[in-house]
Parts: structure tokens; C-alpha cells; sequence
């Protein structure tokens, strides 16, 4: 079973992750498009490069959605819609990050916990990604609402641990 989830998702970038990069990397400086391609190779050491037509597609997306625009020259450019996009990205991860560290230190049950997690985090920021320009605001706040409540669960388990831990000592 884990071998054939590594087979399907561990051997190529996950799903959604292009436009996620494409937004971060047009916080620092406006990108053309050859250019993007170019820094994603450069920068998994060519284990990534994404085609034109992955890249070409998804900046119109992205200019359909008005997160990010097109300058004079050429380039891409994020929009303030792109920048809160991001940083809503960010604090999710956050919340995966953390919930990932709790779940690695419960060893092998822990693993099998975070394969699943993983997979449904895959699935669920596809849903997300594809679906984030049509939701309403309604919508969005729900989701943000749901993985804070996460986040507190999780640091709430953490203080309990860390009492356990020091009653045992």
C-alpha cells in the first residue's frame, strides 16, 4: 500500500505545488514566463522542469483570477489578490508543518498517520486550488475557520505531552 501511494505521488511534484511556486516565486520580482521555467530547474538541480504548457496555462489562470498581471515587458507580476493568497498558503502550511512534527514523533504509527494525512491534504488542496476563485467569502472563512480550529487541537495536544512528560520525570 505505501509503496504504491510513494509510486503515484513521491516520484513527481504534487498537484497544485506549480501554482503555489509560481505565486511565491513573483513575491520577490516579476518573472517572464521562459524564466520561471528556467529558476524551477535551476532550482530542483533539473529534477523539475516544468513544460510551456503547464507554465503558458496556469499564468493565465492565475491572470483570470486576477492574482497576478501582466507588466509592459512581458513579465508577471503578483497582485495584492495574489500576495493574501499566498499568505493564506503560508499559514496552512504552518498548520501542515506543525501537525506533521506531532505525528513523526509518534514513530511507525505516526508514519502510516502521516501517509494518510498527506494524501488527504493532496486532495484537499486540489479541491481548494481549483476551486479558490469561485468560492465565496463565506466559503473561504469556513476552511480558514476549520484549520485554525486544527491548529489549536494540535497545540493543545502538544501542551498536554509536554505535561505528561514532565509528570513522568
Amino acid at each position: 500500500m505505501i509503496s504504491e501511494w510513494f509510486q503515484r505521488v513521491g516520484s513527481s511534484v504534487p498537484r497544485g505545488f506549480s501554482r503555489y511556486f509560481i505565486l511565491e516565486l513573483l513575491q520577490k520580482k516579476p518573472h517572464t514566463g521562459i524564466e520561471i521555467i528556467n529558476y524551477a530547474s535551476e532550482q530542483s538541480n533539473g529534477i523539475w522542469k516544468p513544460s510551456p504548457g503547464l507554465i503558458y496555462p496556469l499564468l493565465g489562470r492565475l491572470l483570470d483570477e486576477k492574482l497576478i498581471e501582466e507588466t509592459k515587458d512581458g513579465r508577471y507580476q503578483i497582485t495584492k489578490k495574489g500576495i493574501e493568497t499566498a499568505q493564506d498558503i503560508d499559514k496552512v502550511n504552518d498548520v501542515i508543518k506543525k501537525q506533521l512534527d506531532v505525528l513523526f514523533r509518534l514513530g511507525n504509527v505516526g508514519r502510516f498517520v502521516v501517509l494518510d494525512l498527506l494524501e488527504k491534504i493532496s486532495t484537499m488542496g486540489s479541491i481548494l486550488s481549483s476551486n479558490i476563485s469561485n468560492m465565496t467569502h463565506e466559503e473561504t472563512e469556513k476552511y480558514r475557520k476549520f484549520l485554525q480550529d486544527e491548529l489549536k487541537k494540535i497545540d493543545e495536544g502538544d501542551s498536554e505531552k509536554k505535561e505528561r512528560e514532565i509528570r513522568i520525570e
